[in-house]
């Protein structure tokens, strides 16, 4: 009993240490100049090849930002621009923009 109460405040702390911050998230957005791509909402990227990332899910962005970061080879995304920028990234970087930009109001449609 006592070993599953450990566990489960253990649990808890760090559940609540790795939490997404949404603030967090728009302020690296803004600091790696995400929108001179995707556009100022991001729903109107500059190329129309680039994605919309307003809307999209959070846990999607977090994978593609780890895989442009992980590059060539398994499970990775090769673009030269998208690799510069998320190499400095940590992990809880990636979840905050994930959380940010999934936040933003989306013109995706998701169902007709």
């Amino acid at each position: 009993m006592k070993n599953t109460m450990l566990l489960l405040v253990l649990g808890a702390v760090s559940f609540g240490a790795s939490a997404n911050d949404v603030k967090r998230g728009e302020a690296l957005a803004q600091k790696y100049n995400c929108a001179s791509c995707h556009g100022a909402d991001y729903n109107k990227p500059i190329d129309p090849t680039y994605p919309k990332l307003a809307g999209q899910h959070a846990d999607y962005l977090t994978h593609a930002l780890r895989a442009y970061k992980r590059g060539a080879g398994a499970n990775g995304r090769v673009n030269p621009i998208m690799a510069g920028i998320a190499q400095p990234l940590s992990n809880q970087d990636m979840d905050d923009l994930g959380a940010y930009l999934a936040s933003l109001p989306s013109q995706l449609v998701v169902k007709k």
